[in-house]
């Protein structure tokens, strides 16, 4: 085998990999998809602030800025204000689970954006509290729907796999993100 042939066999796996990655990328997507409509609204009550907000985020294949702001500050650490660009998977991942439950209710945020030190300081006071936190990067939510069962809830965030989802029964909430799939029970 000459050199020639050997990085031609050398790109060809660097590019089966990098394909094989947007495929699982394509997989997520797909099945977010059923869920894209023209238009994306989102309703949102924050239990710790008592706001509550209803917006078109998305319109037209477009992310309307003046929208993501708005959720960025009703996502917001309520614990000391900050605010932090929550990520777009994220709140996709929220409306699909809308529209699989079928509702418009809002969704009861518990949490949302975290700094790093409101996370610290609850980490302190609770070990289930990562270290790591995807709320700190503003890609988690922990949320509730009162007229849908938790189990149900759970269940359609599970069934879209789009991210992370635990389960919190005692705690009468689940937990979503924008990660990696995974599942687990807190």
């Amino acid at each position: 085998m000459d050199r020639r042939n050997i990085i031609r066999l050398g790109l060809i796996g660097i590019a089966s990999v990098i394909c094989s990655g947007n495929a699982h990328a394509m997989q997520k997507f797909m099945r977010l998809g059923a869920y894209s409509a023209e238009t994306r609204i989102i309703c949102i009550h924050n239990l710790h602030t008592k706001e509550t907000m209803q917006t078109v985020y998305w319109k037209n294949g477009q992310y309307i800025d003046s929208a993501l702001k708005e959720l960025d500050y009703i996502f917001r650490d309520h614990y000391n204000g900050a605010v932090k660009r929550i990520d777009k998977r994220l709140l996709d991942f929220l409306f699909a689970i809308q529209q699989k439950v079928g509702t418009g209710e809002p969704f009861h945020l518990i949490s949302g954006y975290r700094s790093r030190k409101t996370n610290e300081r609850l980490r302190k006071n609770n070990k289930a509290v990562a270290k790591r936190s995807m709320h700190i990067f503003g890609k988690a939510a922990d949320i509730r729907l009162p007229a849908v069962d938790l189990r149900k809830l759970r269940r359609a965030a599970y069934e879209l796999q789009a991210g992370g989802v635990g389960y919190y029964p005692k705690s009468e909430f689940v937990h979503i993100d924008a990660g990696n799939v995974r599942f687990w029970r807190g």
